[in-house]
């Protein structure tokens, strides 16, 4: 057979059917099809009790997170009281908008906007017209966006950090009114950290609003939408805050990658409203971790990244 086992270069062409080969081969990111065996990767996702696993540890996660920041800020001398009770209400805030994701009826989301994230990138303090803009770029792209965003962002006037005020005006006033009328955003009460909203609203089963039916993207799709998992998660956070606590390092790894997709906007320009092109980085369509598949003559092979 041809299928040159000692060469360095990837295969780019099918072995024979009782070769036995252990060689090089570029897989193809928009099929997932290796060219040697053409055996199509799996996309290894979580198991249904692991996305349970995700649900209720960050409801566990949300209890202890208010105990900590309650007590930083009684270490600050900012008197605070009923720490057990302010703990209880977050856990309870996180447990609601859970159970309302998965009652509400209507269109299912399909994307989940780390809207702090996207609001502040490259601009050190809160852009409205930049996160308008990424909910526009998902629209168009047939996703149906959810920003999830903290209710300090919300209010006309805030703290950005120590010595530094915004002030927001009237038009991004109401763009985030119109994003809340439009059921495209959610807002977290104070007291409760937004990271651990859009990771549960990631594994959520939407169960009202999908009646059921798959809300995933095939490959190749007619639409041109990104293949794979849905929703998928519009954040750069590394989530290196909550990686350890959620789960393992291989689930963890199969949850972002096949959840999280990255994004950048077009250089900086000076003013804040002008429109900018946004290019993403889509989660994965297959796993790149060691899996054998099944070749279509019914041979298994194995591939190991």
């Amino acid at each position: 057979m041809e299928c040159a086992a000692n060469s360095l270069d990837p295969l780019t062409s099918p072995c024979g059917n009782e070769a036995m080969v252990a060689n090089r081969v570029a897989v193809d990111h928009d099929t997932g099809k290796c060219p040697a065996t053409n055996a199509t990767l799996r996309l290894i996702v979580l198991e249904p009790e692991q996305r349970v696993h995700v649900h209720d540890t960050l409801l566990e996660m949300a209890r202890a997170k208010s105990m900590d920041y309650t007590a930083k800020l009684a270490a600050k001398g900012r008197v605070t009281h009923d720490h057990v009770e302010k703990a209880e209400l977050a856990t309870k805030i996180l447990k609601d908008f859970s159970d309302w994701l998965d009652s509400r009826e209507g269109r299912p989301y399909t994307a989940i906007v780390d809207g702090a994230n996207v609001a502040y990138f490259g601009w050190g303090k809160v852009n409205v017209h930049q996160l308008n803009l990424m909910v526009e770029a998902l629209k168009k792209q047939g996703e149906d966006p959810l920003v999830v965003f903290p209710q300090k962002y919300t209010r006309r006037k805030f703290h950005l950090r120590q010595g530094m005020m915004q002030v927001l005006q009237d038009e991004e006033l109401e763009i985030l009114d119109k994003l809340k009328e439009n059921d495209q955003m959610y807002v977290v009460p104070p007291m409760c950290l937004d990271d651990m909203y859009w990771m549960l609203a990631s594994v959520s089963n939407q169960t009202s609003s999908t009646n059921g039916s798959s809300i995933d993207v095939a490959k190749n799709n007619e639409e041109g939408r990104f293949p794979g998992l849905r929703p998928i998660v519009i954040s750069n956070d590394k989530m290196r805050d909550h990686k350890d606590e959620l789960l393992d390092e291989r689930e963890f790894r199969r949850w972002a990658c096949s959840h999280i997709v990255n994004y950048n906007f077009t250089e900086f320009i000076e003013d804040q409203q002008d429109e900018r092109e946004i290019s993403f980085h889509a989660a994965d369509i297959f796993s790149d971790e060691i899996q054998g598949n099944e070749c279509p003559d019914g041979a298994v092979a194995w591939h190991f990244p």
